[in-house]
């Protein structure tokens, strides 16, 4: 099928071979490729209740028929194993200029199965796997490791790394690629690390034909006059996501003080404007786009003087900021770098480092930290990632550390993944989407604070808000599966999805059948879950969140949750339903 290579790469790391397996256009046809084909995969190479810790673990990587076009915002990949945070289904997104090298190497998906006797690092091309002995880079931090596996690559190549928290194994270790891209929820790196994989390079160059390139084409150029044409467009070059920091504290749904509060008192000391006026910030975009979001920062003054990260982006912002209530960005940019180079996902760390003041506070750990504590937070991020003192236990994500302590009605999070900064309390929706999203608490499976925060439709809402959502989510569902950035969200609506799944594989949907395909993809993951022991009674929020308001008052009841997942499930089972009956 155009848009694919119809191959995947199968690499078996305990035997140091790898061997290419055809896929079907019949299965690519229904998965379209990325989310779809990933979750697939998953669902047919995971062995059921695999320790998501144990070498039998796959870990998939996939693209899709977007990736490595022209096409804006598809420089993007995905992977997908069982969560070690959740003990579910897994996935995480990676942007950068990675895809379309991965792509390159001539597969739409690899499967990563066993493990590696000795710690290793794996290079793929288009002639195939060179595996390669990583003992120098033991306990090495991301940047060190990524830079000494490409200066032993071929020239172009570029990699994804873990650093000494996806060795340890720790459940909120993630991916590094380019610095500071990130595969960051989920535990992706524990997964890596359990295999024995310090990092892989990827330096592919083979092109893949598309069904039609003057559709393409054609499309590529609607989008952008759509772009210019957009205020959304100045916004995301000139601010990046940093300006949902005043969006949310106005709201009162910015998580301050690990979930107390809504509205933090020091926002301004970490917003877009504060760091227009404090940093030095260059506008970067991946490759293929025009909104640029990305914000390469270099600190101005002060102790961290001089430092350079990318971002810090809003969700760092939040978990970091927020929820510890450190005022001043340089120290959130600052604690984004420890993480970075630890190789620990920032949304989990300043969960976790919040969650540690109160347990603290409570006496049920002996590790002295407060709110507005930058240092003793980054002291606490490296006793995470190496294994040592209490970050043994605060290792373990969320929902094993909160068990351990019994301080499980304290602990928040859906199924062993915390939240990001909406909180549910305030964006009734939001609550619905990180309940229902097979991965855990997610923003990102249906976006669905754009719609409330824009005030397309009442935050208060509850009755409705299910079907709204849900075309939200389907969108993105078709998104991850292309794969394409969601801040494209504005621009490619229905009516451009089909056209641009046509231009590129040559297959032709209308929005039912959409709508259909998408349903089949989100109703798999949810499928893999239930196999794996995660039914529906963990489609729920913690407890704080219905029974405890914000200290501004917003509040969220058992009732008004049940009743949107209520509806959500009726139109996710409705479409099934109509599905075979349309087989039948």
């Amino acid at each position: 099928m155009k848009g694919f290579f119809n191959q995947i790469l199968r690499i078996d790391l305990s035997k140091r071979t790898f061997r290419y397996e055809a896929i079907s256009d019949e299965i690519l046809t229904k998965t379209l490729g990325g989310k779809g084909l990933g979750t697939y995969l998953l669902m047919r190479e995971n062995p059921v209740g695999v320790n998501p810790l144990s070498p039998e673990n796959v870990f998939i990587i996939a693209v899709g028929p977007v990736t490595g076009t022209k096409m804006w915002s598809q420089s993007r990949f995905g992977t997908y194993t069982k969560s070690p945070a959740t003990e579910g289904y897994g996935e995480s997104y990676c942007g950068g200029a990675l895809a379309p090298k991965i792509k390159g190497c001539g597969v739409d998906a690899i499967i990563l199965e066993g493990g590696c006797a000795s710690l290793s690092w794996l290079a793929i091309d288009e002639n195939g796997v060179t595996f390669h002995d990583a003992a120098t880079l033991r306990g090495k931090e991301t940047y060190e490791t990524e830079a000494a596996i490409l200066a032993h690559s071929r020239e172009g190549a570029g990699a994804m790394v873990i650093g000494p928290a996806g060795e340890n194994q720790v459940a909120i270790a993630c991916i590094k690629s380019y610095k500071w891209r990130s595969l960051g929820r989920g535990g992706m790196g524990a997964v890596l690390g359990v295999k024995k994989v310090k990092g892989i390079t990827f330096a592919g160059t083979k092109d893949c034909e598309v069904a039609d390139e003057e559709k393409l084409k054609n499309l590529i150029k609607s989008i952008a006059q759509k772009g210019k044409e957009s205020p959304v467009t100045e916004v995301y070059q000139k601010l990046g996501t940093p300006m949902q920091v005043k969006v949310t504290n106005t709201h009162q749904c910015f998580p301050t003080r690990y979930w107390q509060s809504g509205r933090f008192s020091g926002w301004e000391t970490v917003c877009a404007d504060y760091m227009q006026a404090n940093f030095e910030v260059k506008a970067h975009g991946c490759p293929n786009c025009f909104l640029r979001c990305t914000k390469k920062s270099r600190i101005k003054n002060g102790r961290h003087a001089g430092l350079e990260v990318e971002g810090p982006e809003y969700e760092t912002i939040y978990a970091i900021g927020g929820l510890n209530a450190i005022e001043g960005l340089e120290e959130v940019a600052w604690l984004n770098d420890v993480c970075d180079r630890l190789g620990i996902d920032t949304m989990s760390a300043g969960n976790i480092s919040s969650f540690a003041i109160e347990a603290y506070r409570r006496g049920k750990i002996n590790f002295a930290i407060d709110y507005n504590q930058p240092d003793r937070a980054a002291e606490l991020y490296r006793l995470v990632a190496h294994g040592e003192g209490v970050g043994k236990i605060l290792g373990q994500g969320i929902k094993q550390a909160s068990r351990q302590l019994g301080l499980e009605d304290l602990a928040i999070h859906v199924k062993g993944l915390e939240p990001a900064g909406f909180d549910p309390r305030v964006l009734k929706g939001m609550g619905l989407s990180y309940a229902t999203s097979a991965r855990g608490a997610c923003h990102l499976r249906g976006t669905f604070y754009k719609a409330e925060l824009s005030g397309q439709i009442e935050k208060e809402q509850i009755e409705g808000k299910a079907k709204l959502m849900i075309d939200y989510e389907d969108r993105c569902a078709l998104f991850d599966s292309l794969v394409l950035c969601r801040f494209f969200r504005d621009f490619v609506l229905w009516d451009e999805l089909a056209i641009l799944i046509e231009a590129t594989t040559g297959l032709r949907f209308d929005k039912e059948q959409l709508e259909i395909l998408a349903n089949d993809i989100t109703q798999m993951t949810r499928q893999y879950n239930r196999r794996e022991g995660l039914d529906g009674s963990t489609d729920t929020l913690p407890k704080r969140f219905l029974t405890e308001p914000t200290e501004e008052g917003a509040t969220l009841t058992r009732q008004q949750l049940d009743t949107m997942i209520k509806e959500y499930n009726e139109i996710r089972n409705t479409r099934e339903n109509e599905k075979r009956k349309c087989h039948q």
